[in-house]
C-alpha cells in the first residue's frame, strides 16, 4: 500500500488512467493508489493509512443546474474529504472541479464569469504563497495548465490565497496546514495535457475548430512547476 492516494472523479476511463499516470510521475513516487469515486463511494476505512491524497479533475461543475445522483454523491464525498483535511487528519491537494466543492463548503461563491480555456498560464504567488512550503520555492510566478468553465469568485472564509492572475483571481489557496486547493492542473506535462484534450474536444474548453492550433501551443509550452508543487506535497506529507 502506498502512502499516497489518487482520487479520480473523471467518467472517461482513458483520461482517468492517463491522469493517474501523470500524478504518479509528478509526485515522484513509483506507486500511488487509486480510488475511482464515481464507482466506489468514499469509505473512511478506505482512507486509513494515507498521509497524502490528490484529487484529479473532472468535467463536472459545481455550478451545474442539473446534476446526476452520481455527481451529487461525488460532491458530498469530496466535502467529507475536505473536512478531514481541514481537521488535519489527512493532507489533500484538490484540483480543478474540486476547488469549487471546497469553496462552496467554506461558504464561498463559485461563478462562471472567469473561465480559462485550455492553455499554459502564468500565475503569481502572493506573500502567503511565497512563504508556503509548497508554493514558496516557485515564487514569484509559475506556469501551469488551465482549462475550466467555473472558478472561485473571491477567497472564501478561512482560506489563505497562495496564487492568482488577472484572468482568474483565485488560482490556489490553503486552509490550515493540510488542505490545498488549486484551480489549475498541476500534474500534466505538455504531452499529457495535449493528449487529454482529445477526450474533451467538443466539451467547451476550447473551440473544436482550433484543436490543432491549441494543441500545438500546449505542446510548445514549458511547464514544469506544477509537478514540482506535487513533489513537494509528497515530500512534506507522505
Amino acid at each position: 500500500m502506498s502512502s499516497l492516494l489518487y482520487v479520480c472523479v473523471r467518467p472517461e476511463i482513458g483520461a482517468a488512467d492517463a491522469e493517474h499516470a501523470s500524478f504518479r510521475r509528478a509526485l515522484g513516487v513509483d506507486v500511488v493508489d487509486r480510488l475511482d469515486l464515481l464507482d466506489e463511494p468514499l469509505d473512511d476505512k478506505r482512507l486509513q493509512g494515507y498521509r497524502g491524497i490528490v484529487v484529479g479533475g473532472s468535467p463536472f461543475n459545481v455550478s451545474d443546474t442539473v446534476k446526476s445522483a452520481v455527481q451529487l454523491r461525488v460532491e458530498a464525498d469530496l466535502e467529507r474529504l475536505a473536512r478531514r483535511a481541514i481537521a488535519a487528519e489527512t493532507a489533500v491537494f484538490f484540483t480543478c472541479f474540486s476547488i469549487g466543492v471546497v469553496t462552496r463548503l467554506l461558504g464561498g461563491e463559485v461563478v462562471t464569469s472567469t473561465p480559462e480555456s485550455a492553455s499554459a498560464t502564468v500565475i503569481r504567488t502572493t506573500d502567503a504563497g511565497a512563504a508556503d512550503p509548497l508554493f514558496g520555492p516557485s515564487a514569484p510566478a509559475l506556469t501551469v495548465f488551465t482549462a475550466h468553465k467555473e472558478s472561485t469568485a473571491a477567497l472564501p472564509p478561512g482560506a489563505e490565497l497562495l496564487a492568482t492572475n488577472d484572468s482568474c483571481p483565485v488560482q490556489a489557496y490553503r486552509v490550515g496546514t493540510h488542505l490545498y486547493a488549486a484551480q489549475f492542473h498541476p500534474e500534466p506535462t505538455p504531452r499529457d495535457f495535449a493528449d487529454r484534450m482529445t477526450f474533451y474536444r467538443t466539451t467547451g474548453y476550447f473551440d473544436p475548430a482550433e484543436f490543432d492550433r491549441v494543441q500545438g501551443q500546449v505542446l510548445s509550452a514549458s511547464v514544469t512547476e506544477g509537478a514540482e508543487l506535487l513533489r513537494r506535497f509528497a515530500e512534506t506529507f507522505a
